[in-house]
Formats: C-alpha cells, sequence, structure tokens
C-alpha cells in the first residue's frame, strides 16, 4: 500500500468510545496507556469519589502522618482529553447494549475497562460502630488523621500488610498500639510459618503488642471484646483484615466472576463479555508462567495491566488486528513497616524449595524459593539488590545452584547454573 493509501484510510479507532469505570491507579493508567499508545477517539474516565484520582499507597503514609494533604496524580487529564465523570456511581452494565447503568442515565461504550479496584472487608457487627476505621480512601485518611494527633491508644485488627503498615504510622505518631490477629502469626495469608514468624518480632521492637490467636468477639465503646473474654482498651479500632474485588455492581451482567469475587479475564485482560476488558485488583489472570490463574492486590499489577489492556482496545479498534498481547507478568510489591523496606516478586504457591539468605534476626535477609531449580519468588527484606536481581531471574526463568543461592555473600545472578 503506498503512502497516499495509507492516509486515505479512515482511522477507526478514532471514532471508537473507551469508557473507564474506576479512577484508581489501574483505572487512570488505562486512560494515560491509550493516548500513549496512540488512541485518538473519546476516553471517559468514572469515579466514585468525588477527589481527583489519587494514589493509594501514601494514605498508609504521608497523608495519614500530616506530611502531605493527598497523593493527587501529577496527570493534566484536559491535555490529554481524558474526559473525567468524578462522584458518579456506576450501578450496572448491559453487555449486550453496550451500556452502562448510572444514577444520572445511561453511558454508552464501544469498549468497556472496568477498574473498580477492591473495597476492604468489613469486620463484622461493626458496620456504623463510632471509633471503628478502614483505611482505603482519602477520607478514610483524613478521619484518621486527628486519632494519630491526639494519640490515641489503637487496636488494629489484622496483622496483615497494612496492619502492619497503620501500626508503624501510629506508633510514629505517639499512639499505643495493639494488633489482634486471629491467626497464629502475622501474614498469615500471604508468607509460610517459618517467614512470618521472625516478622513478629518487629512489632515489639517499635513498641506495640501483637495479640495472635487473638478472634474478636465484639467492638464496645473504648474497648475490644476479644473471644476468650479478654478486653483491649481502645481509643479507635482500625480494621485491615483483608480486600475483595469492588465487583458487586455487575451482578446481573452476565460478566463472569471467579469464586473470589474477580472478574475472570483472559490473557489478554479481555472478560467474558465482548468488548469488555478488566485490570487491577478486581480482574484475576491465567498465568502461564505460574501455571494457574493470579489475583493480585498491588499498586504494580494495576500500573503494569492497562498497558496490555489498552494495547487490546486499540488492536481490536484497528480491526486488522494481529495477535492480542498477553499480560503474564512476574507480580511485584514493597511494604515499608517497622523501620524496614519489604519487597516481594513472583509466586511461591508452587515452589518445593525455600533458601534462606542472610540470618532473619537480622536487619537484611532474603527468602528464594524454587520449583525444582527454578527461581519462582524472591522475599527480600532491606536487601533490593537481592529482590532487582532476583525479578529479572525469575522474568528470564533462571535455574539456580541452590548452595550458591543460598549464600548471601554471593550475588543471586551469579548462582545461576552454568
Amino acid at each position: 500500500m503506498s503512502d497516499q493509501q495509507q492516509s486515505e484510510q479512515p482511522d477507526r479507532r478514532a471514532g471508537r468510545r473507551v469508557v473507564v469505570v474506576g479512577a484508581g491507579m489501574a483505572g487512570v493508567q488505562t486512560a494515560v496507556a491509550l493516548r500513549e499508545q496512540g488512541f485518538t477517539g473519546p476516553v471517559i474516565l468514572i469515579g466514585a469519589e468525588p477527589h481527583q484520582p489519587y494514589d493509594r499507597p501514601p494514605l498508609s503514609k504521608a497523608v495519614l502522618l500530616g506530611k502531605a494533604e493527598d497523593s493527587a496524580f501529577d496527570i493534566d487529564f484536559e491535555a490529554l482529553e481524558i474526559e473525567l465523570h468524578l462522584g458518579r456511581e456506576v450501578t450496572g452494565v448491559r453487555p449486550d447494549a453496550h451500556e452502562l447503568d448510572t444514577p444520572e442515565g445511561p453511558v454508552p461504550y464501544d469498549a468497556l475497562v472496568i477498574a473498580t479496584g477492591a473495597e476492604p472487608v468489613v469486620l463484622p457487627g461493626t458496620e456504623g460502630v463510632p471509633g471503628v476505621h478502614l483505611l482505603r480512601t482519602l477520607d478514610d485518611a483524613a478521619r484518621l488523621r486527628p486519632v494519630l494527633d491526639e494519640q490515641h491508644g489503637v487496636v488494629v485488627v489484622g496483622a496483615g500488610w497494612i496492619g502492619a503498615e497503620f501500626a508503624t504510622a501510629a506508633r510514629a505518631a505517639g499512639c499505643a498500639v495493639t494488633v489482634v490477629e486471629a491467626a497464629d502469626r502475622p501474614l498469615a495469608g500471604a508468607m509460610p510459618a517459618e517467614v512470618a514468624a521472625p516478622m513478629a518480632a518487629w512489632y515489639a521492637e517499635i513498641g506495640a503488642e501483637l495479640l495472635t490467636g487473638a478472634r474478636v468477639d465484639r467492638i464496645e465503646p473504648g474497648r475490644v471484646v476479644l473471644a476468650d473474654g479478654r478486653t483491649v482498651p481502645a481509643g479507635a479500632v482500625v480494621v485491615g483484615i483483608g480486600a475483595r474485588p469492588a465487583t458487586g455492581w455487575l451482578a446481573g451482567s452476565g460478566i463472569a466472576l471467579g469464586p473470589d469475587g474477580s472478574v475472570t479475564a483472559d490473557g489478554a485482560l479481555r472478560t467474558s463479555a465482548p468488548d469488555v476488558y478488566a485490570v487491577g485488583d478486581c480482574a484475576s489472570f491465567p498465568s502461564a508462567r505460574y501455571g494457574e490463574r493470579l489475583l493480585v492486590h498491588h499498586w504494580d499489577n494495576a500500573l503494569q495491566g492497562p498497558r496490555t489492556a489498552a494495547a487490546n482496545i486499540i488492536g481490536a479498534a484497528a480491526g486488522d488486528a494481529p495477535e492480542p498481547v498477553t499480560y503474564d507478568p512476574v507480580p511485584y510489591f514493597w511494604s515499608e513497616q517497622f523501620d524496614r523496606f519489604v519487597q516481594y516478586a513472583g509466586h511461591h504457591g508452587s515452589a518445593d524449595t525455600l533458601l534462606w539468605r542472610g540470618d532473619p534476626a537480622g536487619p537484611a535477609w532474603s527468602v528464594c524459593w524454587l520449583r525444582g531449580d527454578v527461581l519462582v519468588a524472591v522475599l527480600a527484606v532491606g536487601r533490593p539488590r537481592d529482590l532487582a536481581q532476583g525479578r529479572k531471574l525469575i522474568e528470564a526463568g533462571a535455574r539456580l545452584d541452590p548452595e550458591r543461592a543460598a549464600d548471601p555473600a554471593v550475588p543471586l545472578k551469579s548462582a545461576i547454573r552454568q
């Protein structure tokens, strides 16, 4: 085809209207990626919150401690011609009609991206109880800041990642902190017992009390009552017992959901409905790398997945699209807690060997998981080089010499089998 003939071809992408539901990291990055990859049609970003779109990790750190007023994305949506509809709830979707339902009326789309993220799990019986808080939104952080400013005694329910981060912030603000965890160790749902065990000591190091095997029976004014009858004084209670995909609004749409409530996207992040994609915390995807479906509730997934979704939306709009782009990342996340920088890459569910690198009682150590002799996951505490090298080795499917990999003096990249 000549240059002149090419210029006479209409840009079939230009007239297609892409609507993104959810204005968190995944939704914002999808809209931005569409523009970065050359999409020229209308892009509408709908968010339930009235605030300018913002990043969530600082909520448990700088925003909570008053070091920043908000964490709005530094993005010029107007210059990118991304149309924002904020403070607007989406109540349903009718894929056959290619329309969303909202209280203000239907919103048509040619391609739809579901990016509604996750919502915190509520402790049963605490809805509407004064002094009980969640930490998921900017408004949540705003409600918690006075609690820290006034140095109330705080009880944190849940010793997962968010509970640890909040406990760290509350101690930094001068609050007395007690963390109650129903399981027998912190991070029970995320890490094996032998890896989580040394982390339990971190709470005492900063002066926080950790109660494990402590199930909450009820919360009363000024105290938390445990199932065994113990009571814990509480000026405020922060619940961090997990999150689940925010997909209730999809009921009746016919869009397939998994048992965990996630949208079951395929490897191209397409849902079971035509022209509908899903990204971020609300979507699971099949991983050829790990041989199972993954649901990843972490920031990096909400950053990376949108690039794949955008490429496939643009490819579908072109009409003569090549094979869709496949999403199969090495999951990654980090957490700042107890004066430590904790990083994790990969997925250790299928591993059969666990290797320590360094003393877990010390300030810096790592754990490597192998399947056979292939590196599949790395946890690094204060050893960022292990994480950086390990992540690349996982991506490459590298085979390691276990003896060398277990020596913390040997760089991971030097432990590759020759």
